[in-house]
């Protein structure tokens, strides 16, 4: 899992590098929105970003 400052625009970058949603945004108690996004290696990763 990494954090991210702006994961609307992560996730966009990545996805011009081939990454692809995997589900899709969560919101976390109002703390986190989380995402997974997988790649073209089949690695999963974690994207978090901090709303308070």
């Amino acid at each position: 899992m990494f954090r991210v400052r702006n994961l609307d625009e992560m996730v966009m970058r990545l996805q011009e590098k081939g990454y692809e949603l995997e589900g899709e945004m969560v919101n976390y108690e109002n703390i986190y929105c989380l995402c997974y996004s997988r790649g073209a290696e089949g690695i999963l990763v974690g994207l978090a970003e901090r709303l308070t």
